[in-house]
Order: structure tokens, then C-alpha cells, then sequence
């Protein structure tokens, strides 16, 4: 993919080339991973501001923030359970390093049990 016309962005039913498709899909994981880069400044803040280990497990905030996701994924067409997969490896990421930095920050013990 050398010309011009290779390197404009296409729509899914314009790519006619698997190259095509692939070029697409890695001109979207990188815009990906700057968003993911984005979202973890503000984990990483959120674990500033949390005094104790306990603080980073959030049941209704997570439940409520994958019911949301999941309602919005259907509607942008993606497979609910997808959307919930990731996000899920997120949330649960995140939560061991927020309880970590806390823990680490503040001497602190995590003494709640998360239900993972």
C-alpha cells in the first residue's frame, strides 16, 4: 500500500483488500491505545485521591458503568458481551492498581474482600 488512495481511511464496506481491512484495524488500535493511555490518567489520579486500599472496589459503580456499556454497545452495533469482556479486564486492572498505589501510599492493608 504505496499510493494515496491506500492510505485514506475507508469505511468498512469500501475495503475491498484484506491489507485493506488491516490497515484500518491497526489505524484504530492505536487510536485505541491513546484513549486507553488517556483513561488510565485519570485512574491513576482517582488512586491519588482514594485514602484507603477498600475505596477501588465499587460494586454499583461497576455494575452500573457495564449495564451502561453494554446498552451503549448495542446501540453502536457492537456485541454487547465484547464490550463487557474488555471492559471488565479494565475495571478489574484498575482495581488491583488503585489498591496497590493506595496500599502503598498509605501503609494501608486492602481489608475489604472484592468478588471477583
Amino acid at each position: 500500500m504505496t499510493d494515496e488512495a491506500d492510505r485514506r481511511l475507508r469505511v468498512a464496506a469500501d475495503c475491498t483488500e484484506k491489507a485493506h481491512i488491516r490497515h484500518e484495524i491497526d489505524r484504530l488500535d492505536r487510536a485505541l491505545l491513546v484513549l486507553f493511555a488517556e483513561r488510565q490518567t485519570y485512574v491513576r489520579r482517582m488512586a491519588e485521591i482514594k485514602q484507603h486500599p477498600d475505596e477501588a472496589y465499587d460494586q454499583h459503580r461497576i455494575e452500573t458503568m457495564l449495564a451502561e456499556l453494554r446498552a451503549r454497545a448495542e446501540i453502536l452495533g457492537l456485541e454487547p458481551d465484547q464490550a463487557e469482556a474488555v471492559w471488565q479486564v479494565l475495571i478489574d486492572w484498575n482495581v488491583a492498581y488503585e489498591q496497590r498505589t493506595i496500599s502503598a501510599r498509605t501503609g494501608l492493608a486492602l481489608t475489604a474482600v472484592s468478588l471477583d
